[in-house]
C-alpha cells in the first residue's frame, strides 16, 4: 500500500520543528538551565569534533569548547534566528573564532616560507579511497598547528586565502604557500600509511 503525505503536513511538520527551536532559544534568553543543558548535549559532540580539527591537545580542546559556551549564552540574546541551520551556523563560527584566538594566545601559528620552486612542484595525488575517516582525522591532526590552521580553514571552513588572511592577520600569498605545504606534508602522510597497510595485506 502506497502512503502519500499532503504537502500541508510536511509545512506543519517543518512548522513545529522551527517552533520547537524558537521555543528552546527562548527559554535558553531567560536562563533557563534545562534549555542550556539541551544546548550543550546538541551540539557538544560536533563542536569537540570542530576543535579538535585544530588543537592537537584533548586538554586544550576542552577549555576552548568552555570559553565557547560561555560566549555562545552569553551572546544568544542578540542572535537572530533566520531559519532552520542558522543557530548551527552562528555557534559553529563562535566556536571556530574561540579556536584562532586560542591558537593566537599561545603563538602556536609558525609560517614557513617556501620557494617558487618548491610551491610550484605537482605532487601526485594520495589515493584516499580507502582511507577510513579516523586516520584521515588522525593525519590532520598531526600536522603542525599553522599549516594545520590554514587546511582547515580553507579545506572544511571553505574559506578564501583573502578571509584566512584576515582571520589570521597574515598575507594572502603566506596563506596560499602553507596551504600547499600542508596538502604536500598530508599526501605523504597519506602515501606512508597505505604503503604500511598495504604491505600486511
Amino acid at each position: 500500500m502506497e502512503i502519500r503525505v499532503s504537502l500541508p503536513f510536511l509545512e506543519k511538520v517543518v512548522s513545529t520543528e522551527t517552533d520547537n527551536e524558537l521555543q528552546l532559544l527562548r527559554l535558553v534568553r531567560q536562563g533557563d538551565a534545562m534549555a542550556m543543558r539541551t544546548v550543550y548535549s546538541t551540539y557538544i559532540r560536533y563542536l569537540t569534533a570542530i576543535c579538535s580539527r585544530y588543537i592537537a591537545n584533548n586538554e586544550d580542546v576542552k577549555d576552548v569548547l568552555q570559553d565557547s559556551f560561555m560566549k555562545i549564552f552569553s551572546g544568544i540574546v542578540s542572535f537572530e534566528y533566520r531559519g532552520e541551520g542558522s543557530l548551527k551556523g552562528w555557534i559553529t563560527k563562535i566556536t571556530v573564532n574561540e579556536t584562532l584566538k586560542f591558537l593566537n594566545r599561545n603563538n602556536r601559528f609558525e609560517f614557513v616560507n617556501i620557494s617558487e620552486q618548491e610551491h610550484d612542484q605537482a605532487e601526485e595525488e594520495p589515493d584516499v579511497d580507502a582511507l577510513p575517516s579516523s586516520v584521515l582525522f588522525k593525519l590532520i591532526r598531526e600536522l603542525p598547528d599553522g599549516y594545520r590552521t590554514i587546511f582547515n580553514l580553507y579545506v572544511i571552513e571553505n574559506k578564501s586565502h583573502k578571509e584566512i588572511a584576515k582571520l589570521l592577520n597574515i598575507k594572502e600569498s603566506t596563506s596560499a604557500s602553507q596551504l600547499h605545504r600542508a596538502k604536500s606534508i598530508l599526501a605523504k602522510k597519506i602515501r606512508h600509511y597505505n604503503s604500511l597497510n598495504t604491505r600486511t595485506l
